[in-house]
């Protein structure tokens, strides 16, 4: 994941994209709901938010369940070819769209959230990204990062399996990715409080939960 990152944001796409979907809906709706509703408490009703690498977009389709007004940007157009299925057959209007994270096609001050789950390791340049989110959130606006935390145990990630339910390959494959490739490239909270130091918010907390980290960023 470090060596992919370095050139460029990191994609997927093609039959791994229609695996990332299929398993995502077998074994992640749950965690999509929890961070829908976590999203949910932090933002008043009709809040317009961005979810940031949304990918099969089950995240930004939970929130429009609740009413918000959702765009997604996304660098894989397998993804929003994905997620505009998705949307659709969840009768709910999420706009999809092509982008890249450190340069989002949206203007300044557009969104009252701003989301990015599972995808902020795999950016090129994350203080790019941590200013382009500052840059589209509006005044008194709050960015979520949650992504996996480099310091997670074996034991964190044997319990994060065990949870999502998944069996056969699904589950082999999933742990082993946590286990090498995806926590190579995952960051400390050490690693995020120097990223921040580059970029525009002042204000920020970070928690720890199980593999994860959340990275509550404020503009004020």
């Amino acid at each position: 994941m470090k060596n992919m990152r370095k050139n460029k944001d990191v994609g997927i796409y093609g039959l791994t994209a229609k695996w990332y979907d299929k398993n995502s809906r077998k074994s992640r709706m749950a965690e999509m709901r929890r961070y829908a509703d976590e999203v949910a408490s932090q933002v008043s009703q009709n809040a317009n938010i961005l979810e940031v690498a949304p990918g099969p977009g089950y995240l930004s389709i939970e929130l429009a369940k609740k009413g918000f007004d959702l765009t997604g940007v996304e660098l894989s157009p397998d993804f929003v070819k994905i997620a505009k299925h998705n949307a659709k057959e969840a009768n709910v209007s999420v706009d999809f769209k092509e982008g890249n994270a450190s340069n989002l096609p949206c203007e300044d001050h557009l969104f009252d959230f701003i989301v990015c789950s599972a995808a902020f390791k795999n950016f090129k340049d994350p203080v790019k990204a941590l200013c382009e989110m500052y840059r589209v959130l509006k005044l008194g606006g709050t960015s979520l990062i949650i992504d996996m935390n480099y310091e997670a145990t074996p034991e964190d990630i044997d319990m994060e399996v065990r949870k999502s339910g998944m069996k056969g390959f699904d589950k082999y494959f999933v742990k082993f990715a946590f286990k090498t490739f995806l926590k190579q490239g995952a960051y400390t909270k050490e690693d995020f409080m120097d990223f921040l130091k580059e970029a525009p918010f002042q204000n920020y907390k970070i928690v720890k939960e199980g593999i994860s980290l959340y990275v509550y960023l404020y503009k004020l």
